[in-house]
């Protein structure tokens, strides 16, 4: 992935030295603030839009490189070496590592950069307990009261999970699976519920890669998506107790 570089503002500034008086007043950062009679003070400047959206690009690229393995866990990476990877000045990456310690997945290494976390066996473990305790009794009540058509809605996010596995992509399985989850839990209405789950959900995909299966494992795991949503809908609540219960005791060792 390289991403774009963008003008930091004193380019800005000079470009906008060239311009003539009556262009420069047209700008929105003119003398006058942008054309008589607009209103302008409700646009964001385009220089923060294009740092945040640079920042999110770099973010997305740092967790499908975690779920995939290509940054390992126990070594350091440096801000500036990922941002000449990427192809971008150091702060994006910088702001996005700073964004994966908070989630879990680095941690700070003063003067140095960031090193990807290693876990042991026994704390993945423990990361697999704490999601089947959020979510396993979340959704069996949800089977118990919510209404089927809205368990029907969820079909398409069951099936994009299935073909993300199909792939092959460790990461885009990691999105799509963590989204069919987010979406579960919303029917609660309980937007800290889905925030705190979906934290432990992503904290456990970090770093399973090296004990994870193969592709078989990864469609099969999908597949119990289909097969909730198929149970839900005849409100089989023994069938749905099952699925639920076997789709997180395999949780400990896939990324589902």
């Amino acid at each position: 992935m390289r991403v774009p570089s963008q003008p930091g503002a004193a380019d800005v500034e000079r470009g906008r030295e060239q311009l003539g008086p009556e262009q420069r007043e047209r700008e929105p950062g003119g003398a006058a603030g942008g054309v008589r009679g607009e209103h302008t003070h409700s646009e964001p400047p385009v220089r923060v839009v294009q740092r945040a959206s640079v920042r999110g690009q770099i973010l997305d690229a740092l967790r499908a490189a975690l779920v995939r393995g290509e940054l390992r866990p126990g070594e350091v990476y440096s801000a500036p070496v990922l941002g000449e990877r990427f192809g971008v000045s150091a702060t994006p990456v910088r702001e996005a590592m700073q964004q994966l310690a908070l989630e879990g997945a680095v941690e700070v290494v003063p003067n140095r950069g960031f090193r990807v976390v290693q876990r042991d066996a026994r704390e993945l473990a423990e990361l697999a307990e704490v999601r089947g305790l959020i979510e396993v009794p979340v959704i069996l009540r949800l089977a118990r009261t919510v209404a089927v058509e809205r368990w029907v809605e969820l079909r398409p996010l069951a099936e994009a999970t299935v073909r993300a596995a199909s792939s092959g992509c460790r990461a885009t399985y990691a999105e799509a699976d963590r989204a069919f989850h987010r979406a579960v839990l919303g029917l609660a209405g309980n937007s800290q519920l889905v925030r705190i789950a979906d934290d432990v959900h992503r904290r456990v995909q970090w770093p399973l890669v090296a004990a994870s299966g193969g592709r078989a494992e990864l469609v099969a795991d999908a597949a119990e998506h289909g097969a909730l949503l198929d149970a839900v809908v005849v409100r089989d609540l023994d069938a749905v107790r099952v699925v639920v219960e076997g789709h997180f005791g395999a949780c400990g060792g896939l990324l589902g």
